[in-house]
């Protein structure tokens, strides 16, 4: 049966943040709020769980999947970054965005682009999100919560249909979370480009 946490969106429960940790740790799938709406969550490693968010997104590929981090000093585990990179980086984050960047060989290779060899990284500005990443200590893959043939945006948790519930072990509940798309920057490039205009704008720097 599914459980849902009532956490607070501006001041998080350490507790209950810490049982949506323990949830991910653990292997589950757990719906988890971000600042650009509610999205499917578990641990890098757990493959099985992978699996599970690509069914219940009907995607074709786990390099769908983006990596949220805490800080930037975690990204570089997972990222090849370099000066230039990492001072965009410094500049737009946290935020509604996603990076497109050289993955280092800590990837498995299940997530990477398959010609870029790249990941897409995320540093969410959600008080909830961060609260859990804080207590997991570790980072975690996630999907946006968008289910083929649904109409209804999936935007709060009391509303969530029953076919969406029964296919996930947890919520982890911030009331309303409006689903937006983040703004996706390829950063692999000599020139950093926008791939898709979200949430974000588009950055100063590379606004024509």
């Amino acid at each position: 049966m599914t459980r849902t946490l009532d956490i607070h969106p501006e001041t998080p429960q350490p507790r209950l943040a810490a049982l949506a940790a323990k949830g991910i740790a653990a292997g589950e799938v757990v719906v988890v709020p971000t600042d650009s709406g509610y999205a499917l969550a578990c641990r890098l490693e757990d493959k099985d769980a992978l699996e599970r968010i690509a069914r219940i997104r009907r995607d074709s590929g786990a390099h769908h999947m983006t990596l949220s981090v805490r800080d930037l000093s975690e990204l570089g585990v997972y990222a090849k970054v370099d000066n230039i990179q990492f001072r965009f980086l410094k500049s737009h984050t946290p935020g509604p965005y996603t990076f497109i960047l050289p993955a280092t060989r800590e990837v498995p290779r299940r997530l990477l682009h398959e010609k870029k060899r790249s990941i897409g990284l995320r540093m969410p500005e959600h008080r909830v999100l961060a609260a859990i990443l804080e207590q997991l200590d570790a980072p975690i893959l996630s999907a946006s919560l968008v289910i083929p043939d649904l109409d209804e945006p999936l935007d709060d948790p009391e509303l969530f249909p029953e076919s969406v519930n029964r296919q996930v072990d947890l919520i982890a509940s911030a009331g309303f979370c409006e689903q937006l798309p983040s703004t996706v920057l390829d950063l692999t490039g000599e020139d950093f480009t926008v791939e898709r205009e979200g949430l974000g704008g588009v950055p100063p720097e590379l606004a024509e």
